[in-house]
Formats: C-alpha cells, sequence, structure tokens
C-alpha cells in the first residue's frame, strides 16, 4: 500500500486528490494550513495542520513519517499561491509570498521527504500553463507565472541529481481549473475543467507516471493554443 502526501489539502485539486486516494484506501497524508474540511475521511487519511513555509510546522511531517509511516512513495506538491495585480502594483512582499508556497516550501518539503524515500518512489510539482515558455501569459500574474516557470527548472534538476536513486520528479503544468483560488483570483472566469477531472488526471499520473517519465514537464491543458 504505497504512502502518499498531498500539500494543499483543504480545498479544490488537493482535496479532490485526498478524496480520490481515500477511495482507493491509499495511505494519505493531508497537508494545509486549514483542516476544517479534512474530517469526514477514514482512517487511511492521516490530517496535519502544517503551514509548509513554516520550517518548524514541517518538523511535524517528518515526526509523522518518521513514527508512523518509515516511508514516502509519492509526495504530490500542490499546495500554491496566486497574486493577481498589475506589475507596477506587485511589490516584493507579495512576490515573496508567492515564491515561499510555490518555489521556496516545495524545495523543502521535498528535501524533507528525500531521506523516506527509495526506487520507484514519484515526486510531482503542480505547476501551470503560466509557467512554460512560449506559453500565452494573462497579465497580472508576473509573481505567480514566473515561479511556476521555476519550479519546473527546479524538478528538471532534482531529477538528474537523484536518478541514479531511482526516484523520479516530474512536473504538471495545468491549464485552467474551476478551483476556489481561480475564482478568487478571476470572478468572472469558468475554467473547461473541474478541481475533480484534474485531480482523477493527477492521481493515475502520479501512481504510474514515473514508469514512463523523469525529469519532464508534462502540460496538461484541454484549451488551444
Amino acid at each position: 500500500m504505497k504512502n502518499i502526501i498531498i500539500s494543499g489539502a483543504s480545498r479544490g485539486i488537493g482535496f479532490a486528490l485526498v478524496e480520490y486516494f481515500a477511495t482507493k484506501n491509499y495511505n494519505v497524508l493531508a497537508l494545509s494550513r486549514n483542516t476544517t474540511t479534512l474530517k469526514h475521511f477514514n482512517n487511511h487519511v492521516k490530517v496535519l495542520k502544517v503551514d509548509i513555509t513554516d520550517k518548524n510546522d514541517l518538523q511535524k511531517v517528518n515526526a509523522f513519517i518518521l513514527n508512523s509511516w518509515k516511508k514516502v512513495d509519492i509526495l504530490i506538491n500542490n499546495a500554491g499561491k496566486l497574486v493577481n495585480k498589475p506589475f507596477e502594483e506587485t511589490n516584493y512582499q507579495d512576490f515573496l509570498a508567492v515564491y515561499k508556497v510555490n518555489v521556496f516550501a516545495v524545495a523543502e518539503l521535498t528535501k524533507l521527504c528525500l531521506p523516506y524515500m527509495n526506487k520507484n518512489s514519484h515526486v510531482i510539482a503542480i505547476s501551470s500553463m503560466g509557467g512554460i515558455q512560449g506559453s500565452i501569459k494573462f497579465a497580472g500574474l508576473s509573481a505567480y507565472s514566473s515561479s511556476k516557470g521555476a519550479v519546473i527548472t527546479l524538478f528538471e534538476l532534482l531529477a538528474e541529481e537523484y536518478k541514479e536513486k531511482g526516484i523520479a520528479f516530474n512536473t504538471l503544468a495545468l491549464g485552467a481549473v474551476q478551483t476556489e483560488m481561480l475564482s478568487e483570483a478571476f470572478p468572472e472566469y469558468k475554467a473547461p475543467t473541474t478541481a475533480t477531472e484534474m485531480a482523477n488526471y493527477i492521481a493515475n499520473f502520479a501512481l504510474t507516471g514515473n514508469k514512463m517519465y523523469n525529469g519532464k514537464v508534462l502540460q496538461v491543458s484541454n484549451s488551444t493554443p
């Protein structure tokens, strides 16, 4: 039975991922600052109230793995932060807040889990089509899209660094998905894909994608261009 960690688990794609794996009776560690939505799952789902940008909070994750699981098979770095502002109004604190969640915390949580991973473990970063070089960009997302580009490069590097250990690192660059975060940033926009639909795709990729991919970024979008 695989042990799966999901960050940003309280809503949107993260919550739908917890639901998917719970129905399959996988062991899930759900991480979120807000855990009120995560109380109704079965005993296979463990919930930790964690701010992944806080190194002290991350030690709760380490203690749980050490005392309960001993190993991690899949890590899905799903937590994300989006700021929608014109570039001239996007200040240093905005950039820092976005990068702390979308890049720095991804690096720290991944680093924490690596000692518990072995051959065939799979680490996934949830990025965005906005982070793909040459893709159409949305004005107002300078901090968000650039951070999503950064995590793509980070995972390409980690795939190279850990290839001898058999740990796979892949990134999924998502198109628009109807989540709470999207609605907060773009209230009038309606995405063509639901959180549940995307979570089902991500879950299946998490379970099997490392057999065919390593160090890759897959564009998961049904819109053109």
